[in-house]
């Protein structure tokens, strides 16, 4: 198998790259645990944004009103299983849902489900820390001189 190169990203890079893929994984607390969740998403002014359904394990994710939200991790990645190639990206920041009303229609137009229970409330996280890399053939190595 080829060597691979590993690449740390920048976070616009990350972001750029977060933005072409529709799904990810959430991970929270819950019940003093940590806990995964695939979801899909979108990202807005360098927000990702879920929808979650009211009853569901990511309902616990409300913030009260007077703290910064709930912190989160976001993780998704594009690495193809034959070449070993692509990229992943992890985002670190605050969990708040979205109170604005119209920005939640919004996203509840954009964003669809994928699975068949409804999506009542749209989350958003706020990256503080957006770390990434992309995996890489790597670099061919120069000739020798001596070899030509």
């Amino acid at each position: 198998m080829p060597v691979r190169y590993m690449r740390e990203l920048d976070r616009a890079e990350a972001l750029d790259l977060l933005a072409t893929v529709s799904l990810g994984r959430i991970v929270f607390t819950q019940h003093a645990l940590p806990a995964v969740r695939p979801v899909n998403h979108l990202v807005d002014a360098g927000d990702i944004v879920v929808r979650i359904s009211e009853g569901g394990a990511l309902a616990s994710l409300a913030a009260p009103a007077d703290v910064p939200g709930v912190v989160v991790a976001y993780e998704a990645d594009a690495i193809d299983p034959e070449t070993h190639l692509g990229w992943s990206v992890v985002v670190t920041g605050y969990a708040r849902p979205v109170a604005d009303t119209e920005d939640a229609a919004r996203y509840a137009e954009t964003l669809r489900p994928w699975v068949g229970r409804p999506m009542t409330r749209v989350l958003r996280i706020r990256p503080d820390l957006v770390t990434g890399f992309r995996l890489e053939p790597a670099p061919a190595e120069p000739v020798p001189a001596s070899s030509r």
